[in-house]
């Protein structure tokens, strides 16, 4: 196939103009490579366990630092960016705590799809207008998204560790397309974070340990969408209504004030997912579950993972009404519902009453951790040495 004549400054001209046509908000050039200083960045992310119990990170450890270990006839990367600003403040259902928060971006349809399906059209055009070998990323692949999206000049990271654009705030979903096509990278954006910190004072968790370094086991949104087993205890309280991720150190920064709302179908909330009643998503079962999130991001976490949430944050409803919801979960045939059952129940119900259940249920359980989630009650409301008496 005979290349187009035109001039690489045509060419990217033209696949901004297509991107922007096929709904991109942003299109950006720049190299298939990464300086030392971001794998070495990710080195020390690794060696000190902060991706808890995301194993894949360390598994795909030396492709994640090199775009041209993953492809090496990789030349440029196309960053493309896609903005789901919402028109509301996504913070203020957290003042609404029978409501369940769930982060803007999952709202509505899964963006992986949506992000995938516009890229290839895109890199199946640019293959036909111009030539060259593509291949598409959406997140799920090794990519360093944000690191290349920053040398691309499409934004700087800001100190909460994501993506700040000028234009867009920190409402931006990601998507790369790496080509054998040699074309001159865009300039880098620059920091323009400034002495603003913000993102690290609202962080509920305290994840975000410095600018710019993030420990991914206090992160809400690892806590709520990665994390496989219980919730550590300790966080649980700080977690409040949030059940899907969290939008606190986003939704702070300054530089949304230049963020159009998004008018994309694919991102404008359902109105089911904007303030979901926790009472009724408690009650959801596999299927129930599966229907309510068909094509929806939450689907991939399972129905015991969500539930598990969704009773934390009943726990901290304060909202003694709730137990009968609570109490019907006791007895789910999943240990990790069934646990945060139980840590539920002990916030809502009367002593007297968490403390008969829990002289017989910690014994009684099939599962272990089920039963030290019952033994931790006992242990709370009185002298640890009389409360391992109601244990063998």
């Amino acid at each position: 196939m005979a290349k187009s004549p035109a001039s690489p400054e045509e060419i990217k001209d033209a696949i901004r103009s297509r991107a922007q046509a096929l709904g991109f908000d942003a299109c950006h050039f720049t190299r298939a490579t990464l300086p030392d200083s971001v794998r070495a960045d990710l080195d020390r992310f690794l060696a000190e366990g902060r991706q808890g119990a995301m194993a894949w990170m360390a598994d795909t450890r030396e492709r994640r630092g090199d775009p041209q270990a993953l492809w090496p006839e990789a030349v440029t990367v196309l960053v493309l960016g896609l903005s789901y600003a919402p028109g509301h403040d996504p913070l203020a259902l957290l003042d609404h705590p029978q409501r369940g928060a769930i982060s803007v971006y999952a709202r509505n349809r899964d963006y992986h799809d949506v992000a995938k399906g516009r890229a290839k059209t895109l890199a199946q055009w640019l293959i036909s207008r111009h030539g060259g070998a593509v291949k598409v990323f959406v997140d799920t692949a090794p990519v360093m998204e944000k690191p290349l999206a920053a040398r691309s000049g499409l934004g700087w990271r800001g100190k909460h560790t994501n993506l700040v654009s000028r234009r867009h705030g920190s409402w931006l979903f990601l998507t790369e397309i790496f080509s054998t096509l040699d074309l001159p990278p865009d300039g880098e954006e620059g920091d323009h974070c400034g002495s603003c910190t913000r993102c690290l004072d609202h962080c509920p968790t305290g994840a975000l340990t410095g600018p710019g370094r993030i420990d991914g086991r206090l992160c809400v949104s690892y806590l709520t969408i990665e994390h496989p087993g219980p919730i550590p205890r300790d966080l649980r309280p700080l977690l409040g209504n949030r059940i899907y991720g969290c939008d606190d150190c986003l939704a702070v920064c300054p530089w949304n004030r230049f963020a159009s709302p998004t008018t994309d179908p694919a991102f404008l909330p359902r109105v089911e997912l904007t303030a979901p009643r926790l009472a009724d998503l408690a009650a959801l079962d596999d299927g129930g579950f599966r229907a309510v999130f068909s094509a929806s991001p939450i689907k991939r976490i399972g129905r015991g993972r969500f539930v598990r949430n969704v009773l934390i944050a009943l726990g901290n409803s304060a909202d003694p009404s709730m137990v009968r919801i609570v109490r019907r979960l006791l007895d789910d045939a999943d240990p990790l519902v069934r646990g945060a059952a139980v840590w539920a129940f002990g916030r809502l119900a009367p002593e007297s009453e968490v403390l008969a259940l829990a002289s017989i249920r910690s014994t009684a359980d099939s599962d272990e951790t089920v039963r030290a989630e019952w033994r931790e009650l006992v242990y709370r409301e009185g002298d640890r040495a009389d409360a391992e008496s109601h244990f063998p």
